[in-house]
């Protein structure tokens, strides 16, 4: 049997049981080159960490989805490609810094502080609707909601536009997963409508700024964001999509992992002060990065191997986060874990810009759930889930009683 054959990442099984497939894979080959990504699969902590630091590593377009289209959907699909093309961190690594740069100020500590009353605000009208129904259903009712109104609000969008944002961002994600040509149209679709709204927003703070995230990309009168004309509108479409995904898989998959290990849920009622712990240990557990690609933009020495200019390597921070050179008893999910050193946000120059906020909207978000609704408890009905090959899944719903 040959290599391909017995590592095929877009398996039924691995996607639904795919840390056993990435624990097989990275005890018998864990520098695996992948006939199926053209490129050196990572899945050791170690290796994954220094490729991650390795700033001779860079991220490379992400619209590898655009590459192996027919020539006719290329052509339609042209525009979403433009604009992804243009989002940071899948453009230059200086246009990433420019970007970064423009919202340092705006995920300081105390600027989150001031946001905490509007992400209690908001989680606790969610929970106000639940518990006047008796019951939840935690993904549309909690997880992709909460962050959805905060990244809104952040962004200065009306609050009555927020549910827009929902499915815009469940449309974007089409680009980051196997899926055919109707869903990459759809995901065209709602990137188009999202950037034919934005225009009359980024115009308006032109004129008028406000202490909004689109108020700082407009402001910033150097780099790519002044130089490229549609920039701003892509990395708004960015921050709506990273800081949406991000947050609403740690809320949903962080609740399905405490109602699975009902010691640990009841240990965090207990001991409310562990619960920044338990936020950690649920993104190492199942972070929303299941992977990252970079490419080698000169020869370099990686996990004892030597490699060559312009070779693609894919970062599984799902399977580092379960290296037991890391982490002892990985598959083992303990809130009290120290320390916690997991890759789910990234590392390096490409570390998650807004990981305070999406640590700020966990541990709102289940120090609420916890106190308000105490008794909760698992539904009758099985959570369900969808498959995002390779290597993913997400939760499409998970019923809880109270």
């Amino acid at each position: 049997m040959s290599s391909a054959e017995t590592y095929d990442f877009f398996a039924p099984s691995v996607v639904k049981d795919p840390h056993a497939f990435l624990r097989r894979l990275r005890t018998e080959h864990p520098i695996y080159w992948s006939p199926q990504f053209r490129g050196w699969v990572l899945t050791r902590y170690a290796d994954a960490l220094a490729a991650g630091r390795d700033e001779r590593l860079s991220s490379p377009p992400g619209t590898g989805w655009w590459d192996g289209l027919p020539a006719q959907a290329k052509q339609q699909l042209q525009p979403a490609r433009d604009s992804i093309r243009l989002w940071a961190g899948l453009s230059s690594e200086q246009d990433h810094q420019d970007f970064q740069g423009a919202l340092k100020k705006y995920f300081t500590p105390t600027r989150l502080e001031e946001l905490r009353p509007s992400v209690q605000r908001f989680t606790d009208e969610l929970l106000d609707a639940a518990q006047a129904q008796g019951e939840l259903e935690v993904v549309e009712g909690l997880a992709r909601p909460l962050p959805a109104r905060v990244i809104g609000e952040l962004l200065g969008i009306p609050p009555e536009d927020h549910p827009l944002l929902l499915r815009w961002s469940s449309d974007l994600l089409s680009f980051f997963q196997q899926v055919n040509l109707e869903g990459l149209h759809r995901g065209q679709r709602s990137l188009l409508e999202m950037r034919e709204y934005l225009r009359p927003l980024i115009a308006e703070r032109r004129r008028a700024p406000r202490e909004d995230l689109i108020s700082a990309l407009v402001s910033r009168n150097e780099g790519f964001l002044a130089r490229e004309p549609e920039a701003i509108v892509a990395n708004c479409t960015l921050l709506l999509f990273a800081g949406h995904e991000t947050t609403s898989h740690l809320l949903s998959s962080g609740l399905h992992l405490l109602l699975e290990h009902p010691e640990q849920l009841t240990l965090l009622r207990d001991k409310p002060e562990l619960m920044a712990s338990a936020i950690e240990e649920m993104l190492r557990y199942d972070g929303a990065s299941d992977a990252m690609v970079r490419v080698s933009r000169e020869p370099l020495e990686l996990g004892g191997r030597r490699f060559f200019t312009g070779e693609l390597f894919v970062l599984v921070y799902k399977a580092a986060n379960h290296d037991p050179q890391a982490f002892p008893e990985p598959e083992r999910f303990d809130i009290t874990r120290r320390p916690n050193r997991h890759l789910a946000l990234g590392t390096g120059n490409y570390y998650c810009l807004g990981a305070a906020l999406a640590r700020l909207q966990g541990q709102i978000c289940f120090q609420t759930l916890l106190e308000r609704i105490p008794r909760l408890r698992p539904a009758p009905a099985a959570p369900e889930w969808r498959p995002l090959p390779p290597l993913g899944r997400r939760l499409r719903s998970l019923h809880v009683a109270f």
